[in-house]
């Protein structure tokens, strides 16, 4: 892995130290995490997930809200409980908690897989995009990820218009 790493970042450099030799050399930035919250196709992902968990959120907090009015109730009526009604109710309080936690965990889990289904359609059209707007403006490199990059090489408000107009 490590040799990966430096293999990778001696072509990187070596790339970097051609263009300093190569004026018409092109390099352009695209910022993955703004096409995400601004793109058109993006927004429209989350409003389709949000419409799509939504029943399944309200039945989450519905459950969550009667499990804790119902615990409520139990601490204030556990010191007037006989014993074996106070340790069928708590035992019926945890069996409800140990429910409600398999199904948030199993509605956290089925939300992520579908939200990242959607961000990959969504990161698909951009490198679509981000390729065209790359050949069309004559780009040698386009870089998604960096540590420091010069916002004049920052191209991600033309890929967005591009993602925004391509339908």
């Amino acid at each position: 892995m490590k040799y990966l790493s430096r293999h990778c970042l001696a072509v990187v450099l070596g790339v970097f130290a051609l263009a300093a030799h190569a004026e018409d050399f092109r390099v352009g930035f695209v910022n993955t995490d703004r096409i995400f919250r601004e793109a058109n196709t993006a927004k429209s992902a989350q409003a389709k997930l949000e419409q799509e968990f939504a029943r399944r959120e309200k039945e989450l907090t519905d459950m969550g809200t009667g499990l804790k009015s119902a615990s409520d109730k139990f601490e204030r009526e556990a010191s007037t409980l006989a014993e074996n009604q106070r340790a069928a109710r708590q035992k019926q309080l945890i069996d409800q908690d140990r429910e409600f936690q398999r199904k948030r965990r199993e509605f956290q889990e089925d939300l992520n897989a579908r939200k990242n289904e959607e961000l990959q359609q969504v990161l698909e059209r951009a490198n679509r995009v981000v390729k065209q707007v790359a050949e069309q403006e004559k780009y040698d490199l386009i870089v998604q990820e960096a540590v420091y990059i010069n916002p004049k090489h920052d191209i991600t408000d033309k890929v967005i218009k591009a993602l925004n107009g391509a339908r």
